[in-house]
């Protein structure tokens, strides 16, 4: 056991740099597709534009980090948005993260073919990218199905890798092509782009921050959010802008804009792999091998580099397109869960114990027709769409939070930038960042008539199929959070699914982890371990407890290799409250869980002295709880 507990020590899988990796694996991967998109409406402004579009993304990151901290559980912007206003802004903002996981694995998926073209030259065009990007998406929902999981410290040496190559070629560009005067004689204000095209380019920029919600989805199984997901998210922010940050301005330098008879003013970023200038074809759907081919190093490091490049690029694509394909099936999980799309939705496979139906139907057939299109601007676009939409509720949600908390609440963490008025502490952040992407989102609803027409088809075929789902079956009001039903049979133990158990020194926790363990071997349900570290009134709630949050590791980690014994997954969580009692009752109602299992050193009551029977902690649990609750009790002294 000691020896277990050292390497669980040692793993720590989930803190800041773990989420920070993975993370970077999803966002960092939209490079290899979002500078040949933005190209196409920025020209050489495109630098520019990702400064911009940065900006809001630092303050969209901020929100993210504070909504998160906050309720640190799946959903993002839907979870924020149903604690700050009702269940039918919660759907629509969930109904919008489903439309950004589709675009994520359709335009991912579309893109991997492109960089695997260096192998096969027809790979760069139609059919045969459309054909491979199907198949991409039919292998990772298979696969998802099967229940195959990419590891962790996979995803871990993949983004440093990343990250690194991406340096190195900032490098060789500022070195070998990087050119000021180059820069300047790209841009023709108000004509190539046309200011229409510019303000487009913006929300369009947006795509280059797939995969933020990754944060958030993840926060459920972060083991000191209060602390690691705000690091996290900033360590992402800052990788991911400073490589949009240069890397535009070498690609430009090294493909600069030109005008001709045939395309006026262009790129060779902007041009699609049918079109040329010169003796090279468009690089739109491989931007970054094209800057790989124009850097001028010799045709021998050249076609090194290039395959290195289009695996590795091919490789992070798959990561980012799966990352979408388990996005998609977890909010749909998290939507039946809430009641806003039918159960039949978190139907298990018999076998293989997944969501098969939302796989296959929302990972899999929707990103499917979105692919067939072809067109990489179409699919920028409709993630845009649904981004700026969802980004725009999750700010809302933070401003709606802080006046509805405005005297009563205390905020674990809070991002910067703020402003006390009227007795609310004002996140000027989410004011900020909520006026970027609305009028974002604007700007493309006014601006492109296919993306208005499918994106807001979505919202409203969304919306009525709730309205008539919540009236007709479930019988709800529209704004009423409603948790689908825990089915218990004659089998009651099987039916747990979702088992939180609170550790702690000096309560039996051991045989708290055996009977849930017990509980959960059988279904393959998750246990979640919490402990909660009482922060006393005089200390914030984040503040630096090393030795309070080394005895609680030590408890995690015990309690994972108690379930690794049994073969059952362990989420470790640390909680920071006031109350222990409260922290551990707020959790079971975030997660949905359906048993609490708790030990309790059972105390002799005696006639003179009312005590309570397990103590302060457990009988609050007991009486407050919103699911069953199950003591392992051990006798005591009488004291």
């Amino acid at each position: 056991m000691a020896r277990r507990r050292r390497a669980q020590q040692l793993e720590r899988v989930l803190g800041t740099n773990a989420l920070f990796a993975t993370a970077y694996g999803n966002v960092g991967s939209s490079i290899y597709y979002a500078l040949g998109v933005v190209a196409v409406y920025a020209l050489g402004l495109t630098p520019v534009v990702f400064i911009v579009a940065g900006l809001i993304f630092a303050c969209t990151a901020a929100t993210y980090a504070e909504g998160t901290v906050r309720y640190p559980e799946a959903g993002g912007s839907s979870s924020f948005a149903r604690h700050a206003f009702n269940e039918l802004v919660s759907f629509e903002a969930a109904w919008a993260q489903m439309l950004n996981y589709i675009a994520t694995i359709a335009v991912s998926a579309f893109f991997v073919p492109h960089y695997l073209s260096v192998f096969w030259a027809p790979l760069k065009q139609n059919p045969w990218d459309v054909v491979v990007g199907i198949g991409v998406i039919v292998l990772l929902v298979l696969l998802n199905v099967v229940g195959v999981q990419e590891s962790a410290k996979v995803n871990v040496l993949l983004a440093v890798v990343d990250f690194a190559t991406q340096l190195l070629l900032v490098a060789l560009g500022v070195v070998l092509v990087f050119s000021p005067h180059i820069l300047a004689t790209n841009i023709h204000l108000g004509v190539a782009p046309t200011w229409g095209q510019l303000f487009l380019s913006i929300p369009v920029a947006m795509l280059a921050y797939t995969g933020i919600e990754t944060v958030s989805n993840m926060s459920e199984e972060a083991r000191d959010p209060v602390r690691t997901i705000p690091r996290a998210v900033l360590f992402v922010a800052i990788a991911v802008f400073a490589i949009y940050f240069t890397l535009p301005w070498v690609a430009l330098s090294a493909m600069p804009v030109v005008h001709t008879a045939q395309h006026g003013f262009t790129t060779l970023l902007a041009l699609p792999p049918t079109e040329s200038l010169g003796s090279q074809h468009g690089y739109q759907n491989d931007p970054v091998l094209g800057l790989v081919n124009n850097l001028g190093i010799g045709p021998a490091v050249t076609h090194a580099l290039q395959i290195y490049l289009g695996v590795l690029a091919a490789t992070i694509l798959l990561i980012g397109a799966n990352a979408g394909v388990i996005g998609a099936s977890r909010i749909t999980y998290a939507m039946s869960g809430y009641r806003q799309l039918p159960l039949v939705f978190r139907t298990i496979h018999p076998r293989f114990k997944t969501p098969w139906l939302a796989l296959a139907f929302f990972a899999g057939a929707i990103p499917i027709l979105l692919t067939l299109s072809g067109q990489t601007s179409f699919l920028g676009a409709i993630y845009s769409f649904g981004a700026t939409f969802s980004f725009t509720v999750a700010h809302a949600a933070v401003i709606r939070l802080r006046m509805k908390h405005r005297d009563r609440d205390e905020v674990a963490f809070a991002a910067p930038l703020n402003l006390r008025w009227r007795g609310v502490r004002w996140p000027l952040f989410a004011v900020i960042g909520g006026l970027g992407t609305g009028l974002s989102w604007l700007v493309i609803v006014i601006q492109t008539p296919a993306i208005r027409y499918a994106g807001l088809g979505w919202l409203l075929v969304g919306l009525a199929f709730y309205v008539v789902y919540r009236r007709r079956v479930v019988q709800a009001p529209l704004t009423e959070t409603v948790r689908a039903p825990v089915q218990i049979g004659p089998a009651a133990a099987l039916e747990y699914r979702h088992i939180l158990v609170p550790v702690a020194p000096g309560y039996p926790s051991d045989e708290a982890m055996d009977v849930a363990c017990r509980l959960a071997a059988e279904r393959r349900a998750v246990i979640v371990a919490v402990t909660v570290i009482e922060v006393p009134l005089e200390l914030p709630l984040d503040a630096l407890l090393p030795d309070e949050v080394q005895v609680a590791n030590e408890q995690l980690d015990e309690a994972r290799a108690i379930g690794e014994a049994y073969g059952v997954r362990v989420i470790p969580r640390i909680l920071r409250a006031r109350s222990a009692g409260r922290a551990i009752v707020d959790e079971a109602v975030r997660r949905g869980s359906e048993i609490v299992v708790m030990g309790g050193p059972r105390r002799r009551r005696l006639a003179a002295r009312r005590r309570p029977i397990f103590g302060d902690t457990v009988d609050f649990v007991l009486k407050h709880a919103p699911c069953r609750v199950m003591v392992a009790a051990r006798e005591a002294a009488a004291a």
